[in-house]
């Protein structure tokens, strides 16, 4: 993901929690254009090494692309999509798995809009 350019990547560990996946990785972009390219790019990297999608899922409006690979899914979210979305929130419990040279995705930078603090003066 971070050859194209996606930002606040993270892996979280949802083995324990549902039968669904193993893992999720949730990486955003700027634009649908990008979703797409990062979607794009992680498929093809992935085929190339064996590893075909079972299924893709919003690649044609691109501002929620789902790749599924068994038990890895993929989602890369338009960054005002994942705020609405807020899968962090919602697998709150899962344990969340460093990714080598990524700073860490904060919290409070993927919650929606509705639940950041306001700064008071």
């Amino acid at each position: 993901m971070r050859d194209k350019k996606a930002t606040e990547a993270l892996i979280l560990q949802v083995a324990p929690l549902t039968s669904v996946a193993d893992y999720l990785v949730i990486g955003s972009a700027d634009s649908d254009r990008q979703a797409s390219a990062i979607a794009d790019h992680i498929t093809s990297s992935l085929s190339r090494s064996g590893s075909k999608p079972l299924s893709v899922e919003g690649a044609r409006s691109a501002q929620w692309v789902l790749i599924d690979f068994g038990d890895v899914i993929a989602h890369i979210f338009r960054q005002d999509v994942r705020e609405h979305y807020a899968l962090e929130r919602l697998w709150a419990d899962a344990k969340r798995i460093a990714i080598p040279g990524e700073p860490p995705a904060t919290r409070s930078a993927v919650a929606p809009r509705s639940m950041k603090r306001k700064k008071h003066p």
